[in-house]
């Protein structure tokens, strides 16, 4: 086997987050982060890895502001710049933020493709996941009541994840994430358009509890 490799670093450029809010209507100065991140790898198009998160969360705003929901938090749609090569566009956005990480409620970030969801993925102390029993009975009407413990649940919402803040992540079928991540193979063709949908709903449903739910998550 013969292998010819092609990598290169090139100079750093500048780029930047897309930032879009949805103020709160009793608690503005409190946030609600949902996001996914704008790079992809050059190979292909980017379609799993990670337009699917990016038009994810676009279209939690675009559903929140259609059934003229009212969030009494500030809910905050990120597109992250970045995270391929260094997570620089989030990093930069903890930096920012330092003074303000106290009023983040909650993060969430859709970077695992497209496929179906089945439930939430918390990074959060055991009493969230217990305060989300309701939410989660909502969600398993379309088969996505799982809730699970973890560890992380996204790259560019690490920072904030270190500094307390209670993280989200939507559990997706992955059988075939890793056929095509990262290659030339990751184009929209692969990308389902009804399960697309499922998870915006579901990230919905999760952003808008978070927005309303009457008490504090515990760090």
């Amino acid at each position: 086997m013969k292998l010819v490799l092609t990598p290169q670093t090139l100079p750093d450029v500048e780029s930047a987050n897309v930032i879009a809010d949805i103020k709160g209507s009793e608690h503005p100065e409190q946030v609600i982060i949902v996001s996914g991140h704008l790079d992809s790898w050059d190979l292909g198009t980017g379609a799993i890895d990670d337009g699917a998160g990016i038009a994810v969360s676009m279209e939690v705003a675009n559903l929140i502001q259609k059934l003229h929901l009212k969030p009494k938090r500030t809910i905050r749609v990120i597109a992250w710049m970045n995270e391929e090569n260094g997570s620089a566009g989030s990093k930069q956005y903890a930096k920012d933020h330092e003074k303000e990480i106290s009023s983040h409620f909650a993060a969430m970030e859709t970077d695992e493709g497209a496929g179906h969801p089945l439930g939430i993925n918390i990074k959060g102390r055991a009493e969230v996941k217990k305060m989300f029993t309701p939410v989660a009975a909502i969600l398993q009407e379309s088969g996505a009541g799982m809730l699970n413990l973890v560890e992380h649940c996204g790259a560019d919402i690490e920072s904030l994840e270190k500094a307390g803040v209670p993280a989200f992540s939507p559990i997706q079928d992955s059988r075939f994430y890793f056929n095509y991540h990262h290659t030339a193979a990751d184009t929209l063709d692969k990308i389902v358009p009804k399960e697309l949908a499922e998870n915006s709903a579901v990230v919905a449903v999760v952003a808008y509890a978070l927005a309303n739910i009457e008490q504090p998550l515990p760090r």
